[in-house]
């Protein structure tokens, strides 16, 4: 009897892509004929022993696969051995094309292939358009990433064994990292500069009939007057009578329009989700990151639902606007949508190769979403769909009215605004603008003037940064890409070259003594023009309008003059130790105030000898409520956060993020705390209903 023939398996096509979970989804959407699987990231990379660059031969790098990668690199091998077809399918940035390439050079994919593919959603339409039309790697855009990799590589190990030998071990400086370390000094520097100049306001209540208003002081004879001293006030007062009446000498009635924001590029959504939200630039990016992957929502399987989060474009597709203007006019009506599909103009460096970032699809509504959702994703995910939804609304309207009022030649004048139309602002209002209503004010109304006060103000120095700003201050000079600014932020405080009080960054000593060095050897390295000059290089590498090796010779060779005397002429910077003020425990001997890489720290003097360290508190004046013997103490989490706990621990184990207040709570006898909201100070009982208002604001 004849034996029965196998049947042959019908090969698969291989897809590549960066992470696992994206693999899963894209594997569901492409079917059977496919088979997806990830790179986790890149597999070839400079080697961390050595500088990794030929200088001798155009600069070219000395790629090796990275450690721990071998498992992913055999399979992806043996995978690609069996395939009918390999595609390239990661992310759709500079990195993303960088690691298409890397792995076709370690699976010898043939460079004139059409076999790279990418999406700026994963989304089951977007992915199989995308495979409808492969292209080839694209190697001005891979250059671009090697010319960031070779810089990054040449500043960091030139420029790190000098900071290392010279001032402690585990230092670095980076391109973008020392411009970011500059402007956090230059800020401290103009806060400490900064001399406050007095001035006055004069603020006065009026009434018509038995309605009041509000007014401010504008100006003498016609011409507006600053108030820059008591002498200037009085000489405004000396010329009212407050027995007489007012004349409203001026009404000027206007609508006023207010246009929606843009939808969010990267900098913008990691700047409102700090200001909003409170999650650092790393957090949302991550939290970002898994949205745009993809959520699994059940039947539906599992979807990206926002667009590829890193971008600087403020571009939306013309699809996404349909779908929006359609969902404007069923669920709030045709007057919100705007009649006209919106183009916003973007930043001058700009790049313009994907989407601002949004929903994938509008009708995805947070709130059907948040039963599947985190905490963290739903908050992002509602920012993001509101910003996108608002920006193809129409705008808001305002009825203003600006009222003059007069009398002996000194003029108040006052201000009112009432919403007429919601707009945009029914979805997302990032300005959160009060109405002040007016009486019906008419020229030549005589008003009477209730009372008046006059108040002392001094200017106020600039702030300090908070993440959101150092971003925002970083993209308007140019310095750095959408993929940059979190990791940057990241590294300055990792570092301790920065630390954070509350929301606002502040440089530390260390931070200080390594910009003051590099500034004095290495000027071009924090200067931001000649970064900033830098990234529209690479920009035009990749637009294939310049040799990357050029681009690295033109910044290098400066670099290399400085290098050859900087070593001869730095000096050793010794961090001199304080004195702690109190003597080792364990051998007596004086202890002092070191300098670590996590920040200061106690230590005894005899160090090496004596290994006795101490973390540095801060003791709030509280009594321990959970064992009444030891101090409350201010500690910081792994993750930089603030709480407080007991000096007696681990022998007590008292913990609360709020800070105790050092009294109990008149319901129960719980220990009280203070919390801030975002308005002022309140005073909690963690077990119920109590709450005060605090009397003085907190340290953050």
């Amino acid at each position: 009897m004849p034996t029965k023939s196998k049947k042959a398996k019908t090969k698969k096509n291989l897809v590549i892509v960066e992470s696992p979970a994206k693999a899963k989804t894209i594997e569901k959407y492409l079917g059977r004929n496919y088979h997806v699987i990830a790179s986790k990231g890149h597999i070839r990379d400079l080697p961390k022993s050595q500088m990794g660059i030929d200088f001798e031969n155009d600069y070219q790098p000395k790629y090796i696969s990275i450690r721990g990668k071998g498992d992913t690199i055999k399979e992806l091998k043996a995978e690609a051995k069996k395939a009918k077809q390999v595609y390239l399918a990661s992310d759709p940035d500079r990195e993303g094309e960088a690691i298409a390439w890397h792995v076709a050079h370690v699976l010898k994919l043939d460079e004139n292939q059409k076999n790279r593919v990418t999406f700026n959603e994963v989304t089951k339409d977007a992915v199989k358009e995308s495979f409808k039309h492969p292209r080839t790697i694209d190697m001005d855009t891979v250059d671009a990433q090697q010319a960031r990799r070779v810089l990054d590589r040449i500043v960091g190990y030139s420029l790190s064994p000098i900071l290392w030998s010279k001032v402690k071990k585990g230092l670095s400086a980076g391109r973008v990292q020392s411009v970011a370390l500059k402007l956090v000094i230059n800020r401290e520097k103009e806060i400490k500069e900064f001399k406050p100049q007095e001035y006055w306001t004069i603020e006065a209540q009026f009434s018509k009939g038995k309605e009041k208003f509000q007014s401010s002081f504008y100006s003498i004879d016609g011409k507006k007057a600053e108030l820059k001293n008591i002498d200037d006030v009085k000489n405004v007062l000396t010329k009212i009578d407050k027995k007489a009446k007012f004349e409203v000498s001026q009404v000027v009635a206007s609508e006023r329009r207010r246009q929606p924001a843009a939808p969010f590029t990267t900098s913008t959504m990691q700047q409102e989700a700090n200001k909003r939200l409170g999650y650092r630039t790393r957090r949302t990016m991550s939290i970002a990151q898994q949205l745009y992957e993809g959520i699994s929502l059940g039947k539906e399987g599992t979807v990206g639902l926002i667009t590829y989060m890193r971008t600087d474009s403020k571009r939306t597709s013309p699809v996404a606007q349909q779908e929006a203007s359609k969902f404007l006019h069923e669920q709030y009506g045709p007057e919100y949508a705007s009649k006209n599909q919106r183009h916003f103009k973007n930043q001058e460096d700009a790049q313009d190769a994907h989407e601002a970032i949004r929903p994938t699809s509008v009708y995805r509504t947070p709130d059907s979403l948040k039963e599947r959702l985190t905490t963290e994703q739903y908050r992002l995910y509602k920012l993001i769909w509101s910003r996108f939804l608002a920006s193809e609304m129409t705008p808001a309207v305002y009825d203003t009215v600006r009222a003059d009022i007069v009398q002996n030649g000194v003029t108040f004048r006052t201000i009112g605004s009432k919403m007429k139309f919601a707009g945009y602002t029914k979805v997302y209002d990032n300005q959160k603008e009060k109405s002040v209503e007016l009486p019906d004010l008419q020229e030549k109304d005589q008003v009477k003037l209730e009372k008046s006060d006059n108040k002392q103000h001094f200017t106020l120095p600039p702030a300090r940064y908070t993440e959101a700003s150092l971003v925002r201050a970083l993209e308007e000079n140019g310095v750095g890409r959408p993929s940059t600014y979190a990791p940057t932020i990241d590294t300055i405080q990792r570092r301790y070259y920065v630390k954070l009080e509350g929301r606002s960054i502040v440089p530390t000593e260390l931070g200080e003594i390594v910009d003051q060095l590099i500034e004095e050897f290495f000027p071009d390295i924090v200067n931001i023009d000649f970064t900033a000059q830098l990234e529209n290089d690479l920009d035009s590498v990749e637009d294939g309008q310049k040799n990357w090796v050029k681009v690295v010779d033109e910044y290098y060779q400066p670099l290399k003059k400085e290098l050859d005397t900087a070593s001869t002429k730095i000096e050793k910077i010794q961090i001199k130790d304080e004195p702690a003020g109190f003597d080792c425990d364990i051998c007596g001997a004086p202890m002092v105030i070191k300098l670590g890489r996590y920040g200061k720290f106690y230590a005894c003097s005899r160090f090496p000898d004596c290994r006795n360290t101490k973390p540095i508190v801060k003791k709030i004046g509280v009594t321990c409520p959970k064992c009444g013997k030891g101090e409350i103490v201010e500690k910081k989490s792994k993750k930089n956060r603030k709480f407080y706990g007991c000096s007696r621990y681990p022998d007590c184990d008292f913990v609360s993020w709020d800070q105790p207040i050092g009294r109990n709570c008149p319901n129960d006898g719980h220990y009280l705390v203070q919390k801030k909201t975002k308005k002022n100070l309140v005073v909690l009982c963690p077990n119920g209903d109590y709450r005060e208002e605090a009397k003085e604001d907190s340290d953050e």
